[in-house]
């Protein structure tokens, strides 16, 4: 049995959104998707799009607004306190620090040198894209054949996506978007993927207000010779109709994807 991660640089970032500290206070970065909430002209930072340490900077700058210390912060009242300002991340952020940060550790160079923006057009969109990539690097983006390719599960290494698209062959409920989860450990069996490791931004109903955030799950793989969607799929305890994110990807134009300039 063999065991791989993303790089050290590249766990670090997820650990970085899933355990976010504040002097003592840990909570996971909340779920935050500026298209549902529209913020108009947000700052990263605001629109589910900023950094760890830029949130951090932001957390700071909010707590002297409250005239509160970071030694006086709860986990319970961080986690408010960034939900109630709209400081979170979304799916298709998260992916990118991450994946950014592999990247770099990889010696492969930041994202935004090798993205092709599908989705901005003219001088003016390419333009907005090249000074805020982040903004405009959405799950189309990486999904799209330019910037990805679509591999199978044997070929699955750590820093692999999993892409959700809405189809107009698949009936996609009219909350849905699209998502995006990264593998970020795989266990191998003589060589062959077992079981995958995944970490996500995400809000699901029952989280309520203040329990979005990020989450991780296992796919097992029972077939390698299926699809993803017909392997075992765990998150939070949960399987087969009760497991959100299954159901969402059995719903999608759902596919295993590696960034063409990663490996």
């Amino acid at each position: 049995m063999n065991t791989k991660t993303l790089t050290n640089r590249a766990i670090s970032v997820v650990d970085q959104y899933l355990n976010f500290k504040v002097g003592t206070a840990v909570c996971s970065v909340p779920y935050f998707n500026n298209k549902t909430v529209k913020i108009r002209a947000a700052l990263a930072v605001n629109g589910g799009k900023g950094g760890p340490k830029e949130i951090f900077e932001e957390t700071e700058a909010l707590l002297v607004k409250v005239h509160a210390t970071i030694d006086s912060v709860t986990s319970e009242s961080l986690q408010k306190l960034l939900t109630d300002n709209n400081l979170g991340i979304d799916c298709s952020a998260f992916a990118y620090y991450v994946l950014n940060a592999e990247s770099q550790e990889l010696g492969k160079g930041s994202l935004d040198k090798h993205t092709i923006f599908v989705n901005c057009h003219g001088l003016i969109g390419k333009l907005r894209c090249s000074l805020r990539p982040i903004e405009n690097c959405d799950v189309s983006t990486l999904a799209h054949d330019k910037n990805s390719r679509v591999i199978s599960i044997k070929e699955i290494t750590p820093g692999d996506i999993i892409t959700m698209l809405g189809d107009g062959d698949i009936q996609i409920l009219p909350n849905d978007r699209d998502h995006i989860l990264v593998i970020h450990q795989v266990e191998y069996q003589n060589f062959i993927p077992y079981r995958l490791h995944y970490s996500h931004a995400v809000a699901y109903p029952e989280d309520g207000i203040y329990g979005t955030g990020i989450k991780q799950g296992i796919i097992e793989i029972t077939d390698v010779s299926k699809q993803i969607t017909e392997q075992l799929w765990t998150e939070n305890g949960r399987q087969g109709n009760a497991n959100r994110i299954f159901g969402r990807a059995q719903k999608s134009k759902t596919e295993i994807r590696r960034l063409r300039w990663l490996k």
